[in-house]
């Protein structure tokens, strides 16, 4: 399997290359098509997984990314539905030490998820747009 795009630059993965035409699949939609060969060319340093990869919405793939694990997942869940939370309260309310807290929140800060708030005059963190539409889209 090798990543390809057409003319237009929507990438596929091809499945087989015959005489005149290749079977390929739009990551997207899942759609298989025969295109003409002489209308793709390979999309050099692209790994197929990559590209089978964007059939999954960004901020879904920010999200898988970013959190791991069960406890990761659920505090990024909590502060969508109770955000912003000052850093306080995140203290207070979860069952991790201020270095593991500190550390998911730069994390999920880093892939776009949570932005810095100012919440009853002290810092704290509220859930992106990005991270909002992601969620929905999990629940």
């Amino acid at each position: 399997m090798r990543s390809v795009r057409d003319e237009s630059g929507t990438h596929y993965l091809l499945l087989k290359r015959s005489g005149d035409s290749a079977r390929v699949r739009d990551p997207e939609t899942g759609e298989e098509q025969y295109l003409p060969n002489d209308r793709l060319e390979p999309v050099e340093g692209e790994s197929p997984l990559v590209t089978a990869a964007r059939g999954v919405p960004e901020s879904v793939r920010a999200v898988v990314t970013a959190a791991p694990d069960d406890r990761s997942l659920g505090l990024l869940l909590d502060v969508d539905a109770d955000g912003p939370l000052p850093v306080r309260t995140l203290l207070d309310r979860y069952d991790l030490c201020e270095s593991d807290l500190h550390g998911l929140l730069a994390e999920f800060r880093a892939a776009g998820l949570l932005a810095e708030a100012t919440v009853a005059g002290e810092r704290g963190y509220e859930t992106t747009e990005m991270a909002t539409d992601a969620l929905a889209r999990l629940r």
